[in-house]
């Protein structure tokens, strides 16, 4: 099972106590799912989606809907009918349902903040999918109603979240990518097992990231450090090899001593070996003092 449809399948179990958000999750079944003429027709191809739908219209209306199962390319789908012509109207009337808005919900259904969520946890139902959060993070809906998809983004811009709209082929996409955001939305529509499984995943993540970048700087140091070690290696078997070391004071030569014997040693360790110790800093101005010593020699000997 995807992600997308562990939201799906927790979202599907929850219904709404309060008829107003009932109302406007039945909006959303209506403008996305429902066929609308001489019957109205709710269509899914997810057998707990339909059971929701036919439980709220139960719920809501105390109406006993015809459910049937109808086999489509080897997909099963599921229609829950209502013939009687008052029922139609008083469903259709309920959720202020106007074919000339396209599908767009009425204001009136979605005023309360409360039904906002309800509606958006439908819709989500109907036209919502996300990815798998441990590959990337997108929640997305589509739908061949720009219109739709605006409304929606002005929703979901009320619980201060920002999305952002896109055409695709077959019509157009309503998208959120931020992690934090999706987590935010998950809480509005209700699906708080699925947040708590993302946050886990955001954390883990977070934390391979952070040990990622750790292990790449502790990486460039080590390999920073063995390059300058190398170097004043090289500078002192420069001396050495050109017969000046000799002329060297007795701090410098100490301290040819030292790195020559200890190459893997960092320099704040390195002080510990003179006698008498020195810091880190004076480690540093022998060593910088030996490699000017060196290019001299090299610049002398027409070799820079």
């Amino acid at each position: 099972m995807t992600f997308s449809q562990e939201v799906k399948e927790e979202l599907e179990k929850h219904i709404n106590s309060s008829r107003h958000c009932q109302l406007a999750e039945m909006a959303a079944y209506v403008l996305n799912e429902a066929e609308i003429g001489e019957s109205l027709v709710f269509k899914a191809d997810n057998e707990s989606l339909a059971r929701k739908i036919f439980t709220l219209i139960k719920k809501t209306y105390n109406i006993n809907a015809l459910v049937e199962q109808e086999i489509f390319n080897k997909t099963t789908l599921h229609k829950i009918c209502i013939t009687d012509k008052e029922d139609i109207q008083k469903i259709l009337s309920s959720v202020k349902y106007d074919s000339r808005q396209g599908k767009t919900v009425s204001p009136l259904i979605v005023k309360n903040s409360c039904c906002k969520r309800a509606y958006l946890q439908g819709t989500f139902l109907c036209i919502g999918s996300m990815s798998s959060p441990d590959k990337s993070y997108h929640l997305e809906f589509s739908s061949s109603d720009q219109g739709q998809l605006e409304q929606i983004k002005n929703i979901i811009a009320d619980f201060d979240i920002e999305a952002r709209i896109t055409s695709r082929k077959k019509g157009f996409v309503l998208y959120v990518k931020e992690g934090e955001s999706i987590v935010d939305l998950l809480n509005i529509m209700g699906a708080h097992v699925s947040l708590m499984n993302m946050e886990n995943v955001i954390i883990l993540k977070n934390m391979r990231n952070t040990l990622n970048r750790r292990v790449n700087c502790e990486t460039a140091n080590i390999i920073k450090s063995v390059n300058a070690s190398t170097r004043q290696i090289d500078d002192i078997n420069y001396i050495i090899e050109h017969k000046e070391y000799e002329k060297l004071p007795d701090a410098l030569k100490d301290m040819a001593d030292v790195r020559l014997k200890n190459p893997d040693t960092p320099l704040k360790d390195l002080g510990v070996l003179l006698d008498p110790p020195v810091g880190k800093s004076g480690v540093n101005h022998r060593l910088r003092r030996l490699s000017e010593i060196a290019e001299e020699l090299r610049s002398r000997n027409g070799e820079r």
